[in-house]
């Protein structure tokens, strides 16, 4: 029998085509030839990951695999002290107690540095806060509140891996305001619009996509001044709406309304969800009550959809979603609040098992694993 060592390139191509995240990370680890099949051939699709909070005794991080119920403790020291506002395209955003911002891939450690954020609020300035000590207070929120209040969600237009011509987009402030910032830019722009609180944004097809809370559908203008267009049908909505979400599935834009119910404790809990096709040509809405083989990964990410046909332990025709951060969330919220809704019975059940997942969670992000090297 030949050795391990002496498969040739096309035989080991082929086998880490099958292989898991980090099993495709061992096996570039095995020696020189091993690793430069790895480069080349990067693991199959995933499963969305679930990054948690920081293990205080450790600094390491914590991640949820969907795939295989089980929770990792990595070492990313970047991202010690920092607050996890965002996903998109395997990267994360992160924001430290000095309210700086990076762009960050977890495991291959690349970097961007990102300008101070927009001023938060018509009284405050980023500058100003910086020096404040931690215990000190801003409008009624600690300074450690600061850093979960000041972007809501950022999102990449592409992979800075394979377009170096990026664009992010962060929600920000009071009214979760848009900025964007390009590789080169000195500071964030801040994007013209009616003063109104912003729910989402999505980047599709192009165009940067924004719903606010008065259900508007706006388009991000660049030229002559980045300002907000709206575009789209009227969206009316009945009901405690808890937060509402843009994403696409199988080329078309959705909009999906998460609603909310009182429970046992005084807590607000997810009820449902109700996703509505939006076609921007007709001006017309349509109720989706099925997305077919799909599953879809909402939270302060950018929107995931995956076909679950590649993976049997993932629920078909369901949503998968992390608890909101804010006012309905908080220490003695957020552990309960996440789960699987399945459009077909409309019941929601847990994706986790109990004994792995922690029962506080800081800042719970889905995000694609990209490649190791």
């Amino acid at each position: 029998m030949a050795a391990w060592s002496d498969l040739t390139f096309d035989v080991l191509e082929l086998i880490t085509g099958f292989l898991p995240f980090l099993d495709h990370y061992r096996f570039g680890a095995v020696c020189k030839n091993w690793r430069s099949v790895s480069k080349r051939s990067p693991p199959p699709p995933q499963l969305p990951w679930l990054l948690l909070e920081e293990d205080k005794e450790t600094g390491k991080r914590k991640f949820y695999s969907l795939s295989e119920a089980k929770n990792y403790s990595i070492e990313i020291p970047e991202l010690r002290g920092r607050y996890i506002c965002g996903s998109s395209h395997g990267w994360l955003f992160a924001i430290d107690i000095k309210i700086a911002g990076i762009l960050i891939n977890p495991f291959t450690r690349e970097c961007y540095e990102l300008p101070h954020f927009p001023a938060y609020g018509e009284d405050t300035d980023v500058t100003t806060l910086i020096e404040k000590k931690p215990s000190d207070c801003v409008k009624g929120y600690t300074f450690e509140e600061m850093q979960t209040l000041l972007v809501f969600k950022a999102i990449l237009s592409h992979d800075p891996k394979e377009r170096s011509d990026f664009t992010v987009m962060i929600l920000f402030g009071e009214f979760h305001t848009l900025a964007f910032w390009r590789p080169g830019d000195s500071s964030w722009t801040v994007v013209d619009g009616p003063k109104r609180r912003m729910e989402d944004v999505l980047y599709f097809k192009g165009n940067f996509y924004v719903i606010s809370s008065m259900n508007g559908l706006y388009v991000v203008d660049f030229e002559p001044e980045p300002k907000l267009r709206k575009v789209g049908p009227e969206i009316r909505i009945e009901g405690c709406v808890l937060q509402s979400y843009l994403t696409y599935f199988d080329g078309n834009m959705l909009f999906i309304e998460r609603y909310g119910r009182s429970s046992k404790n005084n807590r607000i809990d997810t009820a449902r969800f109700t996703v509505i096709e939006i076609d921007l040509e007709e001006h017309c809405l349509y109720e989706c009550y099925d997305i077919d083989d799909y599953a879809l990964f909402l939270g302060r990410n950018s929107s995931i959809a995956v076909d679950s046909s590649h993976f049997p332990e993932c629920k078909k025709n369901s949503i998968y979603f992390t608890h909101l951060t804010e006012s309905h969330s908080g220490d003695e919220f957020g552990f309960h609040d996440l789960g699987v809704f399945d459009m077909a019975d409309k019941k929601i059940s847990t994706f986790y098992a109990v004994e792995v997942f922690p029962r506080r969670v800081d800042s719970p992000v889905w995000f694609i694993p990209k490649r190791f090297w």
